[in-house]
């Protein structure tokens, strides 16, 4: 055990961090306070922690956030602090002012620069950021921009991200090919896949789109959303009105990672027209390959654990045609599902998972 105390203090116990939540606390005994609410995303069994979490309340007003009571643990008996590195959390930007004043260390959990920052932006970051130990960054990507902006690559560690590594690796051993697919779609078209929640910002009418499109050019392509959300009535709409309803499956939210395995496991490509994040690692952890808009100043950190032509490819953003041309393409050149999957595997069990994160966190906090 380390000789300093670290606590953890994020906007919410979000069900998809368990993994790696765990292991930060099995590994140097980390504390953890986390914010009491969080849109309709599932939140992770305090039970299973060693030590029961502390919760705030968190304040909304428009995209600022207050979480009430977290400058208190400023003056607990921590030496280190990990945040996550939201720039419209007010109660954080206070946080970081006190801990200079008390010499404590704060390290933000954060996406860092996207690249889309414009200057006033990007005044705001260097403020914030540089008031900071150093910074957790989910990608290369952002940290390059990062060094270019300025910052000191030393202060600036990849720690990358995960899901619930254990158990997909013990499932993945036992997964086999099946006709899962060919039994609900009576053909044997191959499947594309979204797995996450229906939102406007993922741009899923276009997958509705390319299917019809695949209809028209006589090489059919089934298609399944795993999920819900706030876009999934109007998806529906489109895909009667455009008369998909035997090709397009709303298998709905599910949490259970046997079922979602098998569902991954055996489709052809998933595909994010938005934004991929832990879409894209859910997908490489069963070995499925992963399409999404090569623009990446509007991308999430994960699309860097796609590698075009290996496991998975970028289309020209919002272009529907690019998108089906893209698709036809990795179909007809990768043949060979086990290469692939191989090679997504491979991805995981380098970098996107909770083991190496640790390592990194601990190298990045000076734990021996």
């Amino acid at each position: 055990m380390v000789d300093f105390k670290v606590c953890l203090i994020y906007n919410y116990a979000q069900h998809y961090r368990e993994s790696i939540f765990l292991l930060l606390e099995k590994e140097f005994g980390c504390d953890f306070v986390f914010g009491d609410k969080y849109y309709d995303v599932k939140k992770i069994d305090y039970s299973h922690f060693s030590k029961m979490p502390t919760e705030v309340k968190n304040l909304y007003v428009g995209p600022f956030l207050w979480q009430r009571g977290v400058l208190k643990y400023l003056f607990k008996d921590y030496d280190k602090y990990i945040m996550l590195g939201q720039l419209y959390d007010i109660s954080t930007w206070l946080f970081l002012l006190f801990s200079k004043l008390l010499g404590k260390e704060v390290y933000l959990w954060s996406h860092g620069w996207y690249g889309r920052e414009n200057s006033v932006k990007k005044v705001l970051k260097r403020l914030f950021f540089g008031l900071s130990k150093g910074v957790l960054l989910y990608g290369n990507y952002a940290r390059e921009l990062m060094i270019k902006d300025g910052f000191d690559s030393n202060r600036l560690f990849v720690v990358y991200n995960s899901l619930n590594y254990d158990k997909q690796l013990e499932i993945r051993n036992k997964l086999k090919e099946n006709c899962l697919y060919s039994k609900h779609f009576d053909n044997n078209n191959p499947v594309l896949l979204f797995i996450g929640r229906l939102t406007f910002v993922k741009k899923l009418d276009m997958l509705i789109q390319v299917v019809y499109m695949s209809i028209l050019k006589n090489k059919p392509l089934n298609l399944i959303f795993i999920g819900k959300g706030e876009d999934e009535m109007n998806l529906r709409k489109k895909v009667c009105e455009l008369n998909l309803e035997s090709y397009v499956w709303f298998y709905g939210a599910s949490y259970d990672e046997f079922e979602i395995s098998n569902l991954i496991y055996n489709a052809d490509i998933c595909v994010a027209p938005g934004n991929v994040g832990l879409t894209a690692i859910h997908s490489l952890a069963y070995g499925c390959p992963v399409i999404t808009h090569d623009n990446f100043k509007y991308q999430m950190p994960e699309f860097e654990a796609i590698k075009k032509t290996i496991t998975g490819d970028y289309f020209d953003q919002d272009n529907a045609e690019s998108l089906y041309a893209t698709i036809e393409n990795w179909l007809s050149m990768h043949k060979n599902r086990e290469y692939t999957r191989i090679k997504a595997y491979e991805e995981i069990d380098t970098r996107w998972n909770p083991y190496n994160q640790v390592q990194i966190i601990k190298k990045a906090l000076n734990i021996k």
